[in-house]
């Protein structure tokens, strides 16, 4: 084989090992660029935000998001450590820190979402002056979401809480002139009591499959220094906190793109919340 014949096979061997390479071992492919997130059953509004998160994900990062459903929260940080999925988007600061604790996992936040204010709702009453003596109100009864009940109850000047603590229950409560009856239950079954009892605190997203508005709300809990605890996360596992995917990931959920879509689909019922002081 001539020099020249030589030099001209080995430039095709070595575009062809190239070929080989982009095509198979390429860590930009996009095998390696899906996502899969954990998230709570959804409503038509939270289906919308996300079509915008795909979207965002998917032109300005290449990235492709598929999400896996669920209908309690326990299940969305099991998911996330057994590694049935990559991240999840479904709880707030205080949740996941009484997780771990409780669990004895390593489950970290890696961005910001939005917060989402609980509300107080009856259907017997208007007002919340209205209550009576011996009144049932139900109340979540995961430790985090009691909590947050239970105060916003007393920033509706309906019982008192002792002071100093970051996560409390009924046996914190240290003052309830009209003898209230604090029902606890699951977050999943507080909408659907709410006939049943003459008031219900309940969460955003459950608030929103029953088709309760921030307009049928009695008390809607005020924004104030104490409510950075029950902003939503991204989380990830901490081994994983720092992978490239993830963090381009939180940026197209951080996009003004996105929160245009949280506004149009939620009004003020849902705020973002990454770029917001609670000072």
């Amino acid at each position: 084989m001539s020099k020249k014949k030589w030099i001209i096979s080995g430039i095709a061997v070595l575009a062809v090992a190239a070929v080989g390479y982009f095509s198979f071992g390429n860590h930009d492919s996009k095998e390696d660029k899906t996502i899969t997130v954990g998230r709570m059953s959804a409503t038509k509004q939270d289906d919308q935000v996300w079509d915008t998160i795909k979207k965002e994900a998917k032109d300005k990062y290449g990235i492709t998001v598929k999400v896996k459903y669920f209908t309690d929260y326990s299940q969305p940080n099991k998911a996330l450590t057994s590694g049935d999925i990559d991240v999840n988007a479904f709880q707030h600061y205080a949740f996941l820190d009484a997780y771990n604790k409780k669990n004895k996992t390593d489950i970290v936040s890696i961005g910001k979402t939005v917060i989402s204010p609980i509300h107080l709702y009856s259907t017997t009453y208007k007002s919340v002056s209205d209550f009576q003596d011996g009144d049932t109100i139900v109340v979540p009864n995961d430790p985090s979401n009691e909590s947050r009940a239970l105060k916003v109850l007393k920033y509706a000047g309906l019982i008192d809480l002792k002071d100093g603590q970051d996560l409390v229950t009924v046996k914190d409560i240290t003052k309830n002139t009209k003898n209230l009856k604090i029902k606890e239950l699951s977050a999943d079954q507080t909408a659907r009591s709410i006939n049943d009892v003459q008031g219900a605190v309940v969460n955003a997203n459950y608030a929103s499959t029953a088709k309760l508005s921030e307009k049928d709300a009695i008390f809607t809990e005020p924004l104030n220094k104490d409510s950075e605890k029950w902003v939503n996360l991204i989380a990830a596992n901490k081994k994983d906190k720092n992978k490239k995917l993830y963090k381009d990931f939180v940026k197209a959920y951080q996009s003004d793109a996105v929160k245009k879509a949280i506004h149009k689909a939620y009004g003020d019922t849902s705020i973002p919340a990454w770029d917001r002081s609670f000072n």
